[in-house]
């Protein structure tokens, strides 16, 4: 869907690449534009394949690694040359730095009055919050999203993989797309700048649109839903987790006889959608009983044969071991030079001709490649940047 579309990359660390990730994976070239010792995402412990972090892999496929020195003018002469024959850039610096490294959109526009930029910040670009940090627990935290997350009773408590950054990452994706097709329609380049905090509200959707309507703060409630009893996480005899959410009053209906207990669909403190809601803590407690006297698994063959939404609570490695996985095509292995393949998720993306990306690349390993097919550079001038160190040449293309 993106095929013909070059996007120049700077973003590093996790938000950034997983959104020029997803322009990968929905056909554009993306090339990383990394400092000449590499994305700091490289070095993140623990798991290394090739001497490249798994943290880095996970959110670089498909991409080609030009190693160039940005702090110098040569440097600066090959991205704006890069500039010239692309349609896009992506980065999430701190506020202030791409004017001072002469990058930010205007200054791109004289270049090329068609290109597009994606820029990812933390909170704000003025003022006192302009150059505050912003990890992703922060966001998670100024965002509402923790206080929102945990045990009704216990600590408030962070989204288990890192929701602020990913989102922001997913917002910033969406937003160029429709930058470049603003330009394709206009010839005009677009801006567009997204913000972790601003991506982080957004997904608040109708917990905020509630609380805005009826002054009612939202609570942590754990596995329990706010708005649909019964909704939540049971055990079963053997101790294992399974959740249910038997929604609306056919669901309802069919969940009672499939537990064999239609004396809670005519019981009045569980007959309506709010009646179940205002007896939530009853209702818990009548379900939580049964389930214990049976195995988890039991319980679920059951639900699942009267078409009752249920499911188990997977680890991760019960999750990507379920054949779903497989008829979904999101496990893929990616062959690397001169070594075994390595496991990858795969693409989220559905759609005829969609590519097969490649193993993600070593620092600089394309950036001959890249300096003689899109820059038309020949071999003296990409010789000289690399003797004046503007550029590594990393792993032969």
């Amino acid at each position: 869907m993106l095929e013909g579309v070059r996007i120049l990359d700077l973003t590093w660390v996790l938000g950034g690449p997983y959104g020029s990730q997803l322009l990968a994976q929905l056909g554009a070239e993306v090339i990383k534009i990394e400092p000449l010792a590499g994305d700091l995402a490289r070095t993140i412990p623990p798991y290394f394949v090739d001497g490249d972090s798994s943290f880095f892999l996970s959110v670089n496929r498909g991409k080609r690694s030009l190693a160039l020195d940005l702090k110098t003018s040569a440097g600066m002469e090959v991205l704006h040359d890069l500039v010239r024959a692309s349609d896009a850039m992506v980065y999430n610096f701190a506020p202030g730095v791409p004017v001072r490294l002469g990058i930010d959109h205007a200054a791109l526009l004289r270049i090329n009055p068609r290109f597009s930029v994606g820029e990812l910040i933390g909170l704000h670009d003025e003022g006192e919050y302009r150059n505050a940090p912003a990890f992703d627990v922060v966001i998670q935290a100024l965002a509402g999203t923790m206080d929102i997350t945990g045990d009704h009773d216990g600590s408030p408590s962070r989204v288990g993989f890192q929701i602020a950054d990913l989102a922001g990452g997913l917002f910033m994706a969406l937003g160029l797309a429709g930058a470049l097709l603003r330009a394709y329609r206009t010839g005009a380049g677009q801006y567009v700048q997204v913000s972790l905090l601003d991506a982080q509200l957004a997904l608040l959707t109708w917990q905020a649109q509630n609380y805005l309507v009826s002054g009612n703060v939202p609570v942590r409630t754990g596995a329990r839903h706010p708005m649909i009893a019964p909704s939540d996480a049971f055990t079963g005899s053997d101790g294992a987790y399974f959740v249910i959410s038997p929604t609306g009053e056919a669901f309802w209906q069919k969940f009672c006889t499939a537990i064999d207990r239609d004396d809670l669909a005519a019981d009045e403190r569980f007959a309506t959608a709010g009646a179940r809601i205002a007896n939530v803590d009853a209702l818990g407690e009548e379900l939580a009983a049964l389930f214990r006297t049976k195995p988890a698994a039991a319980w679920l063959e059951l639900l699942e044969g009267h078409r009752v939404p249920a499911a188990p609570i997977n680890t991760v490695a019960e999750a990507l071991a379920h054949p779903l996985v497989a008829l979904r095509g999101m496990l893929e292995r990616v062959p690397r030079a001169g070594g075994a393949a390595v496991p990858f998720l795969g693409n989220p993306f559905k759609f005829a001709g969609a590519p097969d990306l490649a193993y993600p690349p070593h620092v600089g390993e394309h950036t001959t490649a890249i300096l003689r097919d899109v820059c038309g550079y020949d071999d003296a001038r990409i010789a000289r940047l690399a003797s004046e160190g503007a550029i590594s040449e990393g792993v032969p293309a």
